[in-house]
């Protein structure tokens, strides 16, 4: 619990400045919002009665802690172009993007976690050395290019699962997880490769601490020692899971494998902090 408050305590100063310099891209960025509202055919006493209603005339101080004091409160405006709050806009998208977002990480720790424990422990094995050849594989391959023939086999083929569309999970669970399975089995491939390693570097790392070797001295199965170590690992992993989330939830699809790096990286500073 201390570690937890700790990082979440380190993550408001960065939260803050983050808050300061969006405010400040909107603002020095070119071109007048009032003005883009408006229309080309709004006349200059138009703009400015626009500008007065939105609060641009204010100083800059003002404006943001006006800013900062609605994003508090929960109010993020409305659409410019559709002219709807973006609360609603956001409470729209919110349920797809979480479902694809959980049950993709939900697959990748049903398969990666044991995967990547098989592997470490036996390091250097045939298994171990098929595991790593298929999270080489899986990583190196192109996400779209799978999703393309995850389609043609799953969904023409074998239509077991649709091409495309979302059903709410309150309107017919099943038709909801046959909507979502082909996607985030798609992301989940790539993440299973990624959690795989790095289950296996921390696992194999712990597999070498001297209180393994006494639980092993104490006659302990493989099952035990194992579940032993992988909580003493679980941090790191943890911590991978938490950013992998994030980047599922907020990366476009567009920029998955550099998300996916970016996980990866963010695992190995995570490992070198927790030891």
């Amino acid at each position: 619990m201390g570690y937890i408050l700790r990082r979440f305590l380190s993550t408001l100063p960065v939260m803050a400045v983050v808050a300061v310099v969006v405010f400040l891209l909107i603002h020095l960025s070119p071109g007048d919002p009032a003005a883009l509202i408006a229309g080309d055919l709004a006349s200059v006493e138009d703009i400015e009665k626009l500008r007065a209603a939105l609060g641009l005339n204010l100083p800059m101080w003002q404006q943001f802690a006006i800013w900062l004091g609605k994003l508090f409160t929960g109010d993020l405006g409305t659409s410019i172009f559709t002219q709807v709050p973006v609360t609603q806009l956001l409470g729209q998208r919110l349920e797809p993007t979480v479902s694809i977002a959980a049950l993709t990480m939900l697959i990748t720790l049903v398969v990666a976690v044991p995967l990547g424990t098989l592997a470490a422990y036996r390091a250097g094995s045939w298994i171990d050395r098929l595991v790593m050849l298929y999270a080489v594989l899986a990583f190196s391959v192109p996400v779209f290019l799978v999703g393309y023939l995850l389609i043609y086999a799953f969904a023409i083929q074998l239509p077991w699962f649709p091409v495309q569309g979302y059903v709410h999970f309150a309107e017919n669970p099943v038709e909801w997880l046959r909507g979502l399975m082909l996607p985030c089995v798609n992301l989940a491939l790539v993440y299973i490769a990624l959690m795989t390693r790095m289950t296996r570097a921390t696992v194999l790392e712990v597999l070498h601490e001297d209180y393994i070797r006494t639980a092993r001295a104490k006659g302990l199965g493989v099952l035990p020692v194992l579940g032993h170590a992988l909580r003493n690992a679980a941090i790191p992993i943890a911590t991978t899971v938490g950013v992998g989330i994030a980047l599922l939830i907020g990366a476009p699809a567009q920029h998955r494998p550099d998300a996916a790096q970016r996980t990866r990286d963010a695992a190995g500073s995570a490992a070198t902090a927790s030891r």
